[in-house]
C-alpha cells in the first residue's frame, strides 16, 4: 500500500486505518494489544480513537481505550514513532453527563492534555473534534432545524484552541468528524482568515448503506482539499452478512449485543434491508459481502484512509486481505441501482 497525504498537512498514512473504539468494551486489553502487533506487522501506520472510548459510551469505560493504547506504546519502545495516531475531542455532551458540557478553548486544551497521558505520548499526529459544537443533523438526524440553534463556541474560538496546541508541538494537524459542508467550509474560510491551522480531514460514515457524504460534502473536501476518513466501511457489521441470516440478533455483534446500538441508525429495520441486497449481490460475483463493502471504499476516489474496526486478529486479516478487490463496471452498476431503491437507511 503506497501512503496517502492527509489534505495539506505533512502526514502520510496507509489507505487503511485501524480504529479502535472496541478497546476496552468487547476487546479485553490483551486481545487489543495482539491487534494492535499485527496491524503493525501488517503494514498499518495509521490509528485512530477518541477520548470519549470506548463504545458503547459509558462513563466507566470512558477514556479506556486511549488508557489501553498508551500501554501498548509504552511496552513496545519505538512503535510510537513508526505510527500516525489520531485522536478527538468530544463535542457537548449527546446523553453523556460525565463529559464535559460544551467545547469552550479551555475545554478542547484540557482534553488534549488528557489524551496525552492516557496515550503516553508527547504529541498528537491528528487532533479531532468528534462532532460540532453547534446544531447540526447528525448520528440519525437528518434535518436542519435552526429552532434547536443555542449558543455555543463559535468556530474560530476552536481554531484558536487547536492552534495553541500547534503552536505548542502537542498537536500536529488537525481535523474534523462528522461534519457538514458548511462546517467544513467555515473552519478552512476562518483558519486561512485568521493565519490558524488549516483542518486536513474529515472522519464522516461511508458505505453502501451511507453514502450521505456524497451529498455535497464531497465536491467541498475536493476543492478545499481536504481529506476523507471514513468510517464504518461496514455499516457496524451489517455489511459483513452476520446479521443476514438471523437480524439482530443473539451475541454475533455489537448491534446484537448492545441495545443502545440497536436504537441508533445502523439498527434500522430500512438498513438491514438495504445491506442484505448488497451481501447478496456480492455473493451474486463470487465476493464476500466484506469484500464488496471495503472495495467499495478502497477504491473510491473520495476515500482518503479507510478506518477498519475489529475485534479479533481473523477480522484484522479478513479486512486487510480486501485490499486490491477490484469492483466491475456491472458491480457497481448493480450497487447504484440498490442505492436508488434505498437512499441512505443508515444516515
Amino acid at each position: 500500500m503506497k501512503l496517502v497525504s492527509l489534505g495539506a498537512s505533512a502526514l502520510k498514512v496507509t489507505p487503511i486505518c485501524l480504529g479502535t473504539m472496541t478497546f476496552g468494551e468487547q476487546v479485553s486489553e490483551a486481545t487489543a494489544h495482539r491487534i494492535l502487533d499485527r496491524a503493525v506487522e501488517r503494514g498499518i501506520n495509521f490509528l485512530d480513537t477518541a477520548e470519549m472510548y470506548a463504545v458503547p459510551a459509558r462513563a466507566e469505560t470512558s477514556g479506556a481505550t486511549e488508557t489501553i493504547i498508551g500501554n501498548w506504546f509504552a511496552q513496545r519502545p519505538g512503535a510510537r514513532a513508526k505510527l500516525v495516531l489520531a485522536t478527538k475531542v468530544a463535542g457537548p455532551a449527546r446523553g453523556m453527563p460525565w463529559m464535559r458540557p460544551e467545547m469552550s478553548k479551555a475545554g478542547i486544551i484540557e482534553a488534549c492534555e488528557g489524551s496525552l497521558r492516557r496515550l503516553k505520548t508527547d504529541v498528537i499526529d491528528l487532533y479531532q473534534i468528534h462532532w460540532p459544537a453547534r446544531n447540526v443533523p447528525a448520528f440519525g438526524s437528518i434535518y436542519f432545524d435552526p429552532a434547536k440553534d443555542k449558543p455555543a463556541p463559535s468556530v474560530l474560538e476552536q481554531l484558536e484552541a487547536l492552534a495553541e496546541l500547534v503552536q505548542a508541538g502537542k498537536v500536529r494537524a488537525v481535523g474534523l468528524s462528522n461534519e457538514t459542508p458548511y462546517g467544513t467550509h467555515e473552519f478552512v474560510r476562518l483558519a486561512e482568515q485568521h493565519g490558524l491551522p488549516r483542518v486536513a480531514t474529515v472522519q464522516n460514515p461511508y458505505c453502501l448503506i451511507n453514502r450521505s457524504y456524497e451529498n455535497g460534502l464531497d465536491e467541498t473536501c475536493h476543492h478545499l482539499g481536504v481529506s476523507l476518513l471514513a468510517y464504518s466501511p461496514l455499516g457496524f457489521g451489517l455489511l459483513s452478512g452476520k446479521y443476514d441470516a438471523s437480524g439482530f440478533v443473539g451475541d454475533h455483534g455489537r448491534i446484537a449485543l448492545y441495545e443502545s446500538v440497536r436504537k441508533q441508525r445502523w439498527g434500522r429495520p430500512e438498513a438491514l434491508q438495504a445491506a442484505r441486497r448488497y451481501n447478496a449481490l456480492a455473493r451474486e460475483h463470487g465476493l464476500t459481502p466484506t469484500q464488496m463493502a471495503l472495495g467499495f471504499c478502497y477504491t473510491n476516489w473520495r476515500v482518503a484512509s479507510t478506518i477498519i474496526g475489529v475485534t479479533t486478529e481473523a477480522q484484522l486479516d479478513e479486512c486487510l486481505d480486501a485490499w486490491g478487490t477490484a469492483l466491475s463496471k456491472e458491480v457497481c452498476a448493480a450497487i447504484d441501482e440498490i442505492r436508488w431503491a434505498h437512499r441512505d437507511p443508515a444516515q
